[in-house]
């Protein structure tokens, strides 16, 4: 086994600059727009390319201009794309909003990313392949089951980032060895298991689920917590951010890269720290996913 594939989601995200997020009914004027390659699944899959993991993304794109532009920007980091399949339905879009803090507010349209079922026994041969499966909730919840349940077959590491959150049935829950959410997700997912929500050693109280789980912290970093070890916390590095979007995937991305190439799971923590520390630095989200040199520079840096 070698490598990670990414079953996932695949958007065109559309960013306005606002000087702050609007509340309800309220309107503000945007001071700069772009496009740009985002979705959870292909940050993440870049993400773990760029921290030098062989790659493979499974996913749905339309016949549009912007599946093309996904498939062209996937390509270009290396990323197979056999199984990157062509829906009648558009290119998945996100609407995005970032205020002068780096904060933001998320919409999004699936589009084609609904169309991602049934996994065909290609896939299969794919998930069977590699060292980790990493996904998320952009798409289907009964392909990211299907798609465990073939992972967990052969040894393949499931990790699964909960977000967008939602209810996770037991099935899949069986089938993790690595849960990462963020504080949010976290309490959601406690609330919905019957487990005290409140922040304070939620992560160890999530551990009644799963073998591992990592709580991202934004400005605080991240904690890692397993069955019969000690809590592990990782703090942020001090950074100017000027745009979260895709921290969390580039974070993710960057764990499950380190995880497969044999780090051990402290040093993959810090090691996906410093890559979302700087992946806040700049604006977008596949585009500000930092490149393993700087990632290494960076975590070498808090070292010291």
């Amino acid at each position: 086994m070698s490598g990670i594939v990414v079953v996932g989601s695949a958007n065109i995200d559309q960013v306005f600059r606002v000087e702050r997020i609007p509340s309800p009914g309220e309107t503000v004027l945007s001071h700069g727009l772009s496009t740009a390659l985002g979705g959870k699944g292909q940050n993440q899959a870049v993400a773990a390319a760029r921290a030098g993991a062989e790659t493979t993304f499974i996913g749905a794109v339309g016949t549009d201009s912007f599946g093309e532009m996904v498939r062209a920007g996937l390509s270009k980091d290396s990323i197979g794309v056999s199984q990157l399949r062509t829906s009648a339905k558009p290119t998945g879009t996100a609407l995005i909003a970032v205020d002068g803090t780096g904060e933001n507010t998320i919409i999004v349209e699936p589009g084609a990313n609904s169309d991602l079922t049934a996994l065909t026994s290609a896939d299969a041969a794919v998930i069977s392949a590699a060292s980790a499966l990493v996904m998320q909730l952009e798409i289907p919840l009964d392909t990211v089951v299907e798609a465990a349940r073939i992972a967990q077959a052969v040894g393949t590491r499931v990790i699964l980032n909960a977000a967008p959150i939602d209810e996770l049935p037991q099935a899949l829950l069986d089938t993790l060895d690595v849960l990462i959410v963020n504080e949010h997700e976290a309490a959601e997912l406690a609330r919905d298991n019957g487990l005290a929500p409140e922040l304070d050693g939620l992560g160890q109280r999530l551990l009644a689920l799963v073998p591992m789980v990592i709580v991202t912290l934004g400005s605080q970093g991240a904690s890692l917590h397993r069955v019969g070890a000690d809590e592990v916390v990782v703090p942020a590095h001090r950074v100017t951010a000027v745009d979260a979007t895709g921290a969390g995937d580039t974070f993710c991305g960057a764990f499950a890269a380190g995880v497969v190439e044999g780090m051990r799971e402290d040093d993959a923590l810090r090691f996906a720290v410093a890559a979302a520390s700087i992946s806040v630095e700049s604006h977008g989200a596949v585009p500000s996913i930092p490149l393993r040199d700087a990632i290494e520079t960076r975590a070498k840096e808090s070292a010291l």
